[in-house]
């Protein structure tokens, strides 16, 4: 799950399927990792059976956060996630030969953590990581 704002990961989950209970489990460490703000935080997903469960729906609104959908057919709006995901693969995952499942795992959020969130410029932010982004952000809003 990516933060907008800052460009950073912040939710995110690996597993051998796709079922509910993953996003869930990324959603939990997105909250963790970035609180949302009750009623004006959004979620913003394709429609996935995952993303239209029930079961999620449920822990959304728990958490006070909005869903967004795109429409069927439309995938521009869920470009930026399957870029990073894209970028997950071509700057590690397929760089690399794993030995085993857990392995792959730990390199991945290796990373997301170190790599992605912690060094790697975004035009689109002034050339800063992140961290930076998200760092300045906390610092200007306690400031105010």
């Amino acid at each position: 799950m990516l933060d907008c704002c800052t460009k950073k990961a912040v939710g995110y989950a690996v597993a051998d399927h796709m079922r509910t209970e993953l996003i869930c489990e990324a959603l939990d460490m997105a909250v963790r990792n970035c609180p949302p703000v009750r009623g004006a935080t959004i979620f913003h997903s394709d429609r996935g059976s995952q993303y239209m469960s029930r079961e999620f729906s449920d822990l959304l609104e728990s958490y006070g956060v909005l869903a967004s959908v795109g429409r069927t057919g439309v995938c521009w709006d869920n470009a930026w996630a399957e870029s990073f995901n894209a970028t997950l693969k071509n700057e590690r995952v397929h760089r690399v030969i794993y030995r085993t499942h857990d392995e792959a795992i730990r390199d991945a959020v290796s990373w997301i953590e170190l790599r992605y969130n912690q060094k790697r410029l975004h035009s689109s932010l002034g050339y800063r990581t992140p961290n930076e982004v998200e760092a300045e952000y906390r610092e200007s809003r306690m400031a105010a």
